[in-house]
């Protein structure tokens, strides 16, 4: 059980830290995942998250995929526009306003998307192979659970910003 720090102020090792496990966790098995995106379909793993989202969810405006998708805009905005000069995906423009655009899967997207998916689904599968049944209940139970508090957290925190273009404040 990950614990925040040693008794009498001594530093714990990171692998006590939850998110850093997680992390390590993802770069491992995630890593296969971006191997084959990029290896084997030419795409990040950034683009095939936006991907996946629209094949998911429909046809979305820019802002809406950002939030499905839990990105910010500005890299939503670049993996878009990447995806539409490989014409995975297509984006129209409503009432001639620059600003509100529909995004949609291209054929070729939908494509990538149903031969990707099933790879990426069986990658998730055998990782989660190790545990039983009731495991894997209680991992989706607790992922929902740390989800919701991690919302809360966010909803409540008063955290300074860096201000990335001055470097360090």
């Amino acid at each position: 059980m990950p614990f925040p720090s040693a008794p009498g102020g001594r530093a714990r090792p990171l692998d006590d830290l939850l998110l850093y496990r997680l992390s390590r966790l993802l770069s491992v098995a995630g890593g296969m995942v971006t191997r084959l995106c990029e290896g084997r379909f030419g795409i990040t793993r950034r683009e095939w998250r936006l991907i996946a989202t629209l094949a998911s969810r429909g046809e979305l405006g820019s802002s809406q995929l950002a939030e499905h998708a839990q990105l910010d805009r500005a890299r939503t905005s670049k993996a878009v526009s990447s995806l539409v000069a490989k014409e995975l995906l297509s984006r129209e423009q409503l009432g001639g306003d620059r600003r509100h655009v529909v995004l949609r899967l291209t054929e070729a997207g939908q494509a990538l998307y149903d031969e990707l998916y099933p790879l990426v689904s069986a990658i998730n599968a055998e990782l989660l192979s190790t545990l039983d049944k009731e495991g894997v209940g209680a991992l989706d139970a607790a992922l929902d659970a740390l989800q919701e508090q991690a919302h809360r957290m966010v909803a409540g925190a008063t955290l300074p910003k860096a201000n990335r273009r001055r470097g360090r404040p």
